[in-house]
C-alpha cells in the first residue's frame, strides 16, 4: 500500500512549522501544505502584530533550536504595569522580584515567523506551495488528501495529518469539526508608536471601558500598540487622520511615556472568542488558532498554540519510541485530552478578564480595583499571577537566569 507520508501538516506558519522543526530528527517524513507563497505571507498584515512571548514559550523555542537566532531581535519585558483607566487600582508585577532575566520578551510576528520558516528550509523539510487542501478521505491505515496547485490536482496520504492552518482552518472545515464563536463587538488596533520617553522594558496593560490597552516595549524607544476599541470606535479611528488618532490614544494612556508618535501603519482586527468543539477526527488532528483564537487582552494567543505544538510533538516521539500509530485514534484522544485542561484554563481566564474590565457598573469597578491594590501588596498572590504570565503556572522551574545564556 503506498504511503507518500507519515506525517502532513497543512498550515506553513507558526504552528505548523515549529511542529515540523521539533519533529525534524526523527524518522518521520513529514510534508507541509500552505496555501500562500512565501511572498503573499512575507507581506500578510498579521505580520505587523507583536507577539507577547512568554518566558515558558521562550523555554520551548530553545529546545526547538529557534531562539539562539532571534533573540537579537525580541526586547525584554522586565516590568508589567497593569491599571483601570479612570479608577484607583494598579498592579506591578517585576522580573527582579521574581528573579528571572525577563517576564517575557516582544517581538513582530513577521520576524518569527521568517527565522522558524528559514529553519524549516535547513531542515530539509518538505514544503509543497502554494497548495490548497480541497477533499479529505480517512482510511484505516491512512488518510488521503486531495491538493489543488494551480489547475493540477495531487493526492497525498499519510498515517497523520495536523491542521495548524489558522482561524479559517480549512481541514477543520474538510473534517466537518463544529466551533462555538461569541463576537465581542471589539476591535483591535495595532501599530508601532515612537515614545520621547523611555519605556524602561515595561509593558503596560491599561483597561478602559472600550477594552484594553497594550503598550508593549520594543527596541529604539518604540512599543506596539494593541488597542482594543467598540467596533464603532475603531472603524473611526482607522478612518480619521494621523493627529486625531495620536490624540486620542495619547489622552486614553497619558503622557507616562512621553509624547507619541506613529512609527507603522494602523492595521485593524475584528476580535471572538472562537473554540472547536473537538480537536481530532479520523487519523486527523487540529492545533492552535485552528482550535482556539482568544482575545489579544492576556496576549496568550500564540503561547497557547505553541503548548499545543509542543505537547503532541512529545507524544508523536513517544509514539515512535512504541514503534506504534501515530495516527491511531485512542492516542489522539490522549493528546486532546491532555490539552483540554490548558485550554479550558487559558480560554475562560483571558474571556473573564475581557467581560471584567470592558464593564463599567460601578460595584463591579469598584471590586476589580480593590483586586487590583490588593494584588499590588501581596506578595504570595503576585508571586503566582506572575507565574501565569510567564507560562510557567505549571511547571517547578524555579529559575530563568540562563535563558540568555
Amino acid at each position: 500500500m503506498q504511503q507518500d507520508y507519515d506525517l502532513i501538516i497543512v498550515g506553513g506558519g507558526l504552528a505548523g512549522n515549529c511542529l515540523a522543526l521539533k519533529l525534524a530528527n526523527t524518522p518521520l517524513k513529514i510534508a507541509i501544505v500552505e496555501a500562500n507563497t512565501k511572498e503573499q505571507l512575507q507581506s500578510s498584515p498579521a505580520g505587523d502584530r507583536a507577539l507577547a512571548l512568554a518566558a515558558g514559550t521562550v523555554m520551548m523555542l530553545e529546545k526547538l533550536n529557534a531562539w539562539q537566532g532571534i533573540r537579537h531581535a525580541a526586547t525584554a519585558i522586565k516590568h508589567i504595569h497593569i491599571s483601570d483607566r479612570g479608577h484607583f487600582g494598579k498592579t506591578r508585577l517585576s522580573a527582579e522580584k521574581e528573579n528571572v532575566d525577563a517576564l517575557g520578551y516582544v517581538i513582530t510576528a513577521r520576524e518569527l515567523e521568517n527565522h522558524i520558516s528559514h529553519l524549516v528550509d535547513d531542515a530539509g523539510i518538505k514544503v509543497i506551495s502554494p497548495a490548497r487542501v480541497v477533499g479529505l478521505m480517512s482510511g484505516n491505515h491512512q488518510i488521503h488528501l486531495t491538493l489543488k496547485q494551480g489547475n493540477e490536482s495531487l493526492n497525498l496520504s499519510a498515517k497523520l495529518l495536523v491542521g495548524a492552518d489558522g482561524g479559517y482552518s480549512s481541514v477543520r472545515q474538510l473534517l466537518d469539526i463544529p466551533q462555538q464563536s461569541v463576537d465581542y463587538g471589539q476591535t483591535a488596533i495595532v501599530t508601532t508608536i515612537n515614545l520621547s520617553l523611555p519605556h524602561n522594558n515595561t509593558a503596560f496593560e491599561r483597561f478602559t471601558s472600550s477594552g484594553p490597552l497594550a503598550l508593549l516595549p520594543l527596541n529604539k524607544n518604540q512599543s506596539a500598540v494593541v488597542w482594543t476599541r467598540t467596533t464603532e470606535d475603531a472603524e473611526a479611528l482607522m478612518l480619521g487622520n494621523e493627529t486625531d488618532f495620536l490624540a486620542e490614544l495619547q489622552n486614553c494612556f497619558g503622557f507616562k511615556l512621553g509624547k507619541f508618535s506613529l512609527a507603522a501603519p494602523k492595521r485593524a482586527f475584528p476580535l471572538s472568542l472562537i473554540r472547536a468543539e473537538r480537536m481530532l477526527a479520523d487519523r486527523a488532528i487540529i492545533i492552535g488558532n485552528a482550535v482556539h483564537q482568544l482575545h489579544p487582552v492576556a496576549g496568550q494567543g500564540f503561547n497557547l498554540g505553541l503548548r499545543d505544538v509542543v505537547s503532541l510533538a512529545e507524544k508523536i516521539i513517544a509514539q515512535i519510541d512504541l514503534n506504534a500509530d501515530i495516527g491511531d485514534k485512542a492516542f489522539l484522544n490522549t493528546y486532546a485530552n491532555s490539552r483540554n485542561k490548558d485550554h479550558d484554563r487559558t480560554i475562560g481566564f483571558t474571556d473573564t478578564v475581557v467581560k471584567i474590565f470592558s464593564n463599567e457598573w460601578l460595584t463591579l469597578a469598584l471590586i476589580r480595583n480593590i483586586g487590583l491594590t490588593l494584588l499590588d501588596h501581596i506578595p504570595n498572590v503576585k508571586h503566582i499571577l506572575s507565574r501565569h504570565a510567564m507560562g510557567l503556572a505549571d511547571m517547578n522551574t524555579t529559575t530563568l537566569k540562563n535563558v540568555d545564556d
